[in-house]
């Protein structure tokens, strides 16, 4: 039996994700020396609340820092323990995810009560057994959400070869966070400062020997990870979970590596030890999730070798893969990002920042269009316009469109992250939900005004590109978002009246089809004409020269004469026009800018 309760599960998933952030806070206090934030236990300063600044004797960032790791802790404990109860009282039947439960709490209950002893007192063990203790409540956590979402019996086997293959790798990515815990708690790294061993000889102490255990580790967690996302590529390609977990696994680990080298090369800024360290909160979560997917999937050896059996065309399977990016829709979305890229930083940026971004932003788009298209799989069948998408036709099964858009996400974040800065980085993260979870999963179906309230995520890659360049936002980036927040009605209410029927058969309330075509071609006469209006607006406010108030004007003319057409006229042939004019009017306005900052 598995849980039906929508808050239910719902209450296990906010406890694994406040459990998640406790990690992180915790990884910071420890490295950033913030525990003395809070002299005392469990107050601070003797206060239950937060204490005003003037009571503190250290750095008022550690107080908040020590502070909200305190509150997480709390939450954490709270939430879990509620879940368990509600488990207990409503899922009897589902005794594994109530056991999870009450064991994370207890875990979580004696890791709070050893919280005081590494406050009070500078302990590598104690620190140590801290953190087992919380990885190995949060390793239940992640246990039961898998099995809380499981849509089968939750019954567990791991016989089958990547069961097996799933758990060792779960083990060795225990020893690979446990080892790193002790070298960061007993400042064993700077024991062993040679690489890959401690130097030209074998360690001469036993923090060196510990330091080298842990690069040991690594390589062994490494290797079996890759091995994971190679085995999870050919034989569990049907899976759902499984699939798309082992293949984040594997991305995670390597983000973790690249912003730990970034890291150590930028003098430990706070930002990326914070990244690193939700990593690897991260890394133990998702191999938690592949370990109880495969025991939960109770596969057989043969179902697998039947699996790696199935030919596979690597060529028409490639061709798969980039239609599943929307080539075009990523195309266009880079020449926003790049034209935000050189007005942010009035000028051409660097070949190795453009490179960068421009690859983070096609691994973005490129990932949520997969996302998008993993969603509205069934949809799309219904449709003629998009029937023979890979998914809908069949060319690739669900779970490989579900991992490959995951990927791509995530390749892209750490890309950004790493290579360019955080801010673009959260910036492309905020736009992968918005379209994905806020407009694919909820207002496409949900709403006639989808493509109005979803147009902010298709507005979010130029402010990319400016955060690339300047490492901030300013009101002009505003104007960028803006141009294409009101871009995005007409272009795609074009295509809506063309398509008119198919959305209709896909039960999407597009404008034309809740509210007529007439009411539609009036609306896109009113956006473009709101939109020409804004892009005249930048002149006005000393954000462009000459080459774009001239281009500007003549573009928008252009525009609103055709979106005129549109409202006066009958059939599809001028909207069809509308919507491949409306994608030149953008590349064009967006060329306009550059060329008016470079000339």
């Amino acid at each position: 039996m598995n849980i039906t309760n929508p808050y239910l599960r719902s209450l296990i998933l906010a406890a694994a994700v406040v459990t998640f952030l406790l990690l992180v806070t915790g990884s910071a206090v420890r490295v950033g020396d913030a525990a003395q934030g809070c002299p005392d236990w469990p107050t601070c300063y003797g206060q239950w609340l937060l204490p005003e600044p003037s009571h503190l004797a250290g750095p008022q960032n550690a107080l908040y820092l020590q502070y909200a790791h305190r509150v997480l802790a709390a939450l954490s404990l709270a939430l879990t323990a509620a879940a368990a109860a509600w488990t207990a009282l409503r899922s009897r039947a589902q005794t594994f995810i109530g056991g999870a439960l009450a064991a994370a709490a207890g875990l979580m209950l004696i890791e709070a009560l050893l919280g005081g002893g590494v406050v009070a007192e500078e302990s590598a063990l104690l620190s140590a057994l801290h953190m087992v203790l919380a990885l190995a409540s949060f390793g239940l956590l992640a246990a039961a959400v898998t099995a809380a979402f499981w849509r089968s019996e939750v019954k567990f086997s791991w016989r089958s070869p990547f069961a097996r293959l799933a758990r060792l790798t779960l083990l060795a990515t225990f020893l690979l966070l446990l080892s790193g815990t002790l070298v960061t708690a007993t400042g064993a790294g700077s024991a062993c400062a040679g690489w890959p061993l401690c130097g030209p000889a074998l360690p001469t102490n036993g923090l060196g020997w510990l330091a080298l255990a842990h690069r040991l580790v690594v390589l062994l967690a490494a290797a079996l990870i890759t091995a994971q996302f190679l085995a999870a590529w050919r034989g569990q390609r049907s899976q759902s979970v499984a699939l798309p977990a082992a293949t984040g696994a594997f991305l995670i680990l390597l983000g973790q590596v690249w912003i730990g080298a970034v890291k150590v090369s930028r003098g430990f800024p706070a930002d990326l030890v914070g990244l690193h360290a939700a990593s690897a909160a991260a890394l133990w979560a998702v191999q938690v999730v592949v370990a109880a997917a495969a025991g939960l999937a109770r596969r057989t050896a043969t179902a697998e070798a039947a699996e790696w059996a199935e030919p596979l065309s690597l060529r028409a399977r490639a061709r798969d893969f980039f239609l599943l990016n929307k080539p075009i829709i990523v195309a266009l979305l880079l020449v926003t990002t790049y034209a935000g890229m050189v007005v942010g930083g009035r000028g051409l940026p660097s070949l190795e920042v453009t490179l960068w971004t421009l690859l983070g932003g096609a691994l973005a788009a490129g990932g949520s269009s997969a996302l998008n298209q993993y969603i509205d799989r069934e949809t799309d069948r219904a449709m003629q316009r998009t029937a023979r998408r890979p998914l809908p036709d069949g060319r690739l099964r669900p779970a490989e469109a579900l991992a490959y858009g995951l990927g791509a996400v995530l390749a892209s974040f750490y890309i950004l992250a790493a290579a360019v800065n955080l801010l673009a980085a959260v910036l492309s993260l905020a736009g992968m939900v918005y379209y994905v979870l806020i407009y694919s999963l909820w207002l496409k179906h949900a709403t006639v005004q989808n493509i109005v309230i979803g147009g902010g995520a298709g507005a979010i890659p130029p402010l990319v590109g400016w955060a690339a360049v300047t490492g901030s936002l300013d009101i002009p980036s505003l104007f960028l978002f803006a141009i294409i927040f009101f871009w995005t009605p007409p272009h795609f209410w074009a295509l809506a009246l063309v398509r008119r029927k198919d959305y209709a058969r896909g039960n999407v309330p597009m404008l034309p089809v809740v509210r007529g075509e007439q009411e539609t071609r009036r609306q896109i006469l009113i956006y473009t004409l709101e939109l020409v209006a804004l892009t005249l607006l930048m002149p006005l406010f000393s954000l462009s020269g000459t080459i774009y108030l001239v281009s500007a004007v003549a573009l928008g003319a252009w525009l609103i004469h055709t979106a005129w057409k549109v409202y006066w006229g009958e059939g599809n042939k001028m909207a069809h026009k509308m919507y491949r004019y409306s994608s030149m009017y953008l590349a064009f306005l967006m060329l306009a800018m550059v060329l008016d900052v470079l000339f």
